[in-house]
């Protein structure tokens, strides 16, 4: 085994990039919920994106480390700590057998992702490692993680063991040692009130008129109502120029469906798989990070992109790993195969 579970924290699962191929027998996608997070903390160790990482939200799970690991620490801000020394976020570190990587509260943000090289080492159910909670399958045994709990690792690329021996060159006395270059914190999204874009839904003409107006130009605060399954919010209650009613269709993570309250709720990673509530916009995909950092409270601000633009701004995203990942491998002299 690699990790050894002291204290679980609130809600640490093991997550991936969703489960795919199965809404048509009413099985959601689920996933992470900040899947850039994941993606970068992935990127770190040099694994694939699709590999699995532990998400940790609201309050973070103490682990004691059973062997020598590089790990990488992305999303939002638990302050980890190891032997009373801060272990620093979005980079690679190299941690040594017996060392307990501790996590405090969110002070920014809501969740981090804790990949290690390899990926952890949980069953492929329906081609994904990720935790249904709901259902009660896929990651460790279907549930949050619990003290005693022994996760393992997959076999590690050549990339990430050439990268563990270059960390395990410069770390001297300490248990840890990490990168002295990092990637910013400002590529992930921990303001109190964020600025979303979204793309127009089928029943956005629909509403009145002044609920258009004040779902573009008012904030929405997050409820402690909301999970993993939807975000639900309140503010100025939408409402419909008439009664209007649909048949169920298929929704997709980022529907902002509105019910009968007029209050609107974003469909995140656990949402389910059909829904028969006006859907006012979409959140345009390379947004739903940004949800996914937010916390009860805390404000959000809608603002419309068209589809092309949205598309684009996913595109350039995508750019920015790709280049992130060759500054890597350049910077430690890595020579392999990209």
């Amino acid at each position: 085994m690699s990790i050894e579970v002291i204290s679980p924290g609130l809600s640490t699962t093991v997550q991936d990039r969703g489960r795919y191929g199965y809404q048509q027998h009413g099985v959601n996608v689920g996933g992470a919920m900040d899947d850039l997070a994941l993606q970068m903390a992935n990127l770190l160790v040099g694994n694939k994106s699709t590999d699995a990482v532990l998400e940790i939200t609201i309050k973070g799970p103490t682990l004691l480390f059973q062997k020598d690991m590089v790990i990488a620490i992305c999303g939002g801000e638990f302050s980890p700590m190891i032997a009373g020394q801060p272990v620093l976020s979005n980079r690679p570190v190299w941690i040594k057998s017996g060392s307990v990587l501790q996590f405090g509260h969110a002070k920014h943000g809501c969740r981090a992702y804790l990949a290690v090289a390899g990926g952890w080492d949980v069953p492929l159910v329906m081609g994904s490692r990720s935790t249904n909670l709901r259902a009660g399958f896929g990651g460790f045994k279907g549930r949050m993680l619990k003290s005693g709990d022994k996760l393992g690792h997959h076999e590690q690329s050549p990339y990430s063991l050439f990268l563990a021996q270059h960390l395990k060159n410069q770390v001297g006395t300490s248990p840890y040692s990490h990168m002295n270059w990092f990637i910013s914190a400002n590529s992930y999204a921990t303001t109190q009130e964020a600025v979303v874009r979204v793309i127009r839904g089928e029943q956005f003409d629909d509403f009145t008129e002044e609920s258009r107006h004040s779902f573009f130009r008012q904030s929405f605060q997050v409820s402690p109502r909301s999970d993993r399954m939807g975000y639900r919010l309140t503010g100025p209650t939408l409402t419909l120029t008439s009664p209007n009613e649909l048949i169920s269709a298929a929704v997709t993570s980022g529907t902002i469906q509105v019910p009968p309250d007029g209050q609107p709720i974003i469909l995140m990673a656990d949402r389910q798989t059909i829904g028969g509530y006006p859907k006012i916009g979409y959140v345009a995909s390379v947004d739903l990070s940004v949800v996914a950092q937010l916390r009860p409270g805390e404000s959000v601000r809608f603002v419309e992109i068209s589809l092309r633009d949205a598309q684009t701004a996913l595109y350039e995203r995508e750019i920015l790993l790709k280049q992130i990942k060759l500054g890597m491998e350049m910077y430690v002299g890595w020579r392999g195969e990209r």
